[in-house]
């Protein structure tokens, strides 16, 4: 039973993993689960700013502010965080995780459409969001190998830690979304619910044991940035392509519900919830079969990802205008899905690559990369004077298809040292 495990004591869990019982592999539930209430605090935001903008008249420019601005506490959290669990272990960096997410969501809860108030909210809920992804997934992906589980593969704990997380903002989207067009207090309720998830999770964390050895030698902390100089391929593969993951799922939840939201004038939050559940559930499930696209070679798996980018931004330049819902509702399903690949493909890149002492700051690093495309809706209002978004969306098809042609380059090295390293095997 998996509360037997994380209410074990440390000893008997120990004891547990080290002769490989069958309880082992279920270790990772926990943070998996504190990562998904995260998460779902986290996305709870989107699709209720359609109701900010109905009812307190935000401006576009305001609202996707509002979205973005949760950045401002998830970048730090990445980069302090990740580092300081790679000395200190996963469990003092994560537990707090949860508690800050509930924090963020009373912030959003008694607003009353207050900025200043949201903003502290989303700052709160990005400083969660930070912990759980650079020390939540470290965590997952130790607690998916040995000792603790003896069946997982090297992709289990990426994969694991990144469905966790897409589920958790659908989830919490279209709880929200749904919470907020149809139940009583719609600037209350959609919170409320997220704080009690939030603490029942939060309380199974306790319990779980730490996995990060606290053996690292004595000194100074590592440099926050270890990319710049001893991994060239996190640079040349990682960093052009990281800003697609969201740039992809950020255009899904937050740009296409607000240009239909005029086509369905009697439920536009609930609307724009069900384009973040399809879009994030495209991404879920591809990532749950990630392993079958990304195994024998490395940059597979973010090729085929920027092919669904190209296409899923072409398919949304024909459905915006004018808007098109049944070229929408597959546009956002594309886009969800591209997310959902680029997220777990580069995530295994960077967990291959990164020593054990130096894999939650390098995930942060790649996190922190990712969350610049949370800024795309942002950016695209600003250019919306001058350019409409059908032609918007074609440039961005037009720029990840460049990204496209340096990954492709990458791949077929990849198979030459790969054919290269067969031929020396066989000899």
């Amino acid at each position: 039973m998996t509360t037997e495990i994380l209410g074990a004591p440390a000893s008997a869990t120990t004891s547990s993993t080290a002769t490989g019982s069958a309880a082992g592999p279920r270790f990772w539930l926990a943070p998996a689960a504190a990562i998904f209430a995260v998460a779902w605090g986290g996305n709870e935001f989107t699709p209720l700013l359609v109701m900010y903008r109905q009812s307190d008249g935000f401006s576009n420019q305001l609202a996707n502010l509002l979205l973005g601005c949760y950045v401002l506490g998830i970048i730090p959290a990445l980069l302090i965080a990740g580092p300081l669990s790679d000395r200190f272990g996963r469990r003092p960096l994560m537990l707090p995780a949860p508690w800050v997410a509930i924090a963020g969501s009373v912030f959003l809860a008694l607003s009353d459409g207050s900025v200043p108030m949201l903003l502290i909210g989303r700052i709160l809920s990005g400083i969660a969001l930070g912990l759980a992804m650079a020390v939540g997934t470290s965590w997952v992906k130790e607690l998916s190998a040995k000792p603790f589980d003896l069946g997982a593969d090297r992709a289990s704990g990426a994969r694991r830690a990144t469905i966790a997380l897409s589920l958790g903002f659908a989830l919490g989207a279209a709880s929200s979304g749904a919470l907020a067009q149809w139940a009583p207090w719609p600037d209350v309720l959609p919170y409320a619910a997220h704080t009690v998830i939030a603490i029942v999770f939060g309380l199974l964390l306790l319990r779980t044991p730490e996995s990060q050895g606290r053996g690292i030698a004595a000194g100074a902390l590592p440099a926050a940035h270890p990319a710049t100089s001893p991994y060239p391929r996190f640079l040349l593969l990682i960093v052009p392509v990281a800003p697609w993951v969201f740039g992809t799922a950020t255009t899904a939840y937050a740009i296409l519900p607000a240009l239909a939201a005029g086509e369905i004038p009697s439920a536009p939050v609930a609307f724009a919830a069900l384009l973040c559940v399809v879009a994030l559930i495209a991404g879920a499930s591809l990532q749950l079969f990630s392993h079958r696209i990304t195994a024998g070679h490395n940059a597979r798996g973010i090729m085929v990802a920027l092919m669904l980018t190209v296409a899923s931004l072409l398919l949304a330049s024909l459905a915006v205008s004018p808007p098109r819902l049944w070229l929408i509702l597959p546009a956002a399903a594309l886009l969800g899905a591209a997310y959902g690949l680029l997220m777990v493909s580069g995530l295994q890149e960077v967990q291959r690559i990164a020593p054990p002492d130096h894999l939650a700051r390098l995930t942060a690093v790649y996190y922190g990369i990712t969350y610049l495309g949370f800024f795309v809706p942002l950016g695209l209002s600003l250019l919306e004077p001058w350019l409409s978004y059908q032609v918007m969306f074609a440039g961005g098809a037009a720029v990840s298809a460049v990204s496209l042609a340096l990954v492709m380059v990458i791949f077929r090295r990849d198979i030459s040292l790969h054919r290269a390293a067969a031929r020396d095997a066989s000899v």
